[in-house]
């Protein structure tokens, strides 16, 4: 009950006038939004700051506006839905540049493989999740088109599920009048049809050596599925028109996932 009040308070705080500029530049996929969704977004920010903790890695020291910028595109992703805000989520770190990490890999037959592995970001199911400052700001320079902080809060949406496999929870949508529009089951049976068929053709144009970097979506997708949804949701963020003429039932599913239709000027997706 006290996280309730506590959370109602913050969700009608206003940023300041310096903060909200600052939002317009460190969140492109902002841009988009209504004035009402502006306002919602900045008491999901409110909230983001106030639960959970950053901390500095390597040495690099966290400024207001990493933090601003990391709650704002986080945030983003938790518009018009109902939400514990990344429950699993306590701390996000930072690292100036790219870090290492050990990473495990199945090879088959009983073989495990363990070795070092760059990354720009990861997502841990309970705890953390670990972003490099050096590739947010490439993002940013680069119009937002590919954000690793969408893609990380992406997998910390996929994990309150269970686990990231690339479906993460979905409840029965309703319209205005009250009605069912789609059942819970309806929605998954859905889900899976369309990612399952956009992932393996991904996979197939990655496998066949004729992806094209100008493809909306980024090889990294057919890794799995967990990451297919991930890179997605970049898209569906940073390119959503491309995405939409592209890979139009894709778009549909992310559009009634996260109730927002980026192509269409912020319209909720049962508007």
């Amino acid at each position: 009950m006290l996280k309730a009040r506590r959370r109602k308070k913050l969700l009608t705080r206003p940023l300041s006038p310096e903060w909200r500029r600052l939002v317009e530049t460190l969140c492109p996929a902002c841009n988009y939004l209504s004035a009402a969704d502006r306002r919602e977004l900045e008491g999901h920010i409110q909230i983001f700051l106030a639960e959970k903790k950053f901390e500095g890695c390597a040495g690099l020291a966290i400024t207001d506006d990493m933090r601003l910028c990391i709650a704002a595109n986080a945030c983003l992703l938790l518009l018009h839905r109902q939400t514990d805000y990344f429950p699993g989520l306590q701390t996000v770190l930072v690292y100036p540049g790219s870090f290492v990490a050990t990473v495990t890999r199945y090879i088959g037959h009983g073989v495990i493989s363990e070795g070092p592995q760059t990354r720009a970001g990861e997502s841990w199911p309970h705890g953390s999740v670990v972003l490099a400052w050096a590739v947010i700001c490439q993002d940013l320079a680069a119009g937002g088109r590919t954000n690793v902080i969408i893609h990380e809060f992406a997998h910390q949406l996929d994990y309150e599920a269970g686990y990231a496999d690339g479906a993460p929870l979905l409840d029965p949508v309703t319209g205005a009048d009250g009605k069912t529009l789609r059942t819970r089951k309806e929605r998954y049976a859905n889900w899976a049809r369309v990612m399952h068929s956009e992932y393996e053709k991904l996979r197939a144009r990655v496998h066949s050596g004729i992806f094209t970097e100008s493809s909306v979506l980024r090889a990294y997708g057919a890794t799995n599925p967990a990451e297919f949804f991930a890179v997605a949701t970049e898209s569906f963020f940073g390119q959503p028109r491309e995405l939409l003429a592209q890979h139009p039932d894709l778009y549909a599913e992310l559009k009634w996932y996260f109730n927002q239709d980026p192509a269409g000027a912020g319209k909720g997706a049962s508007s």
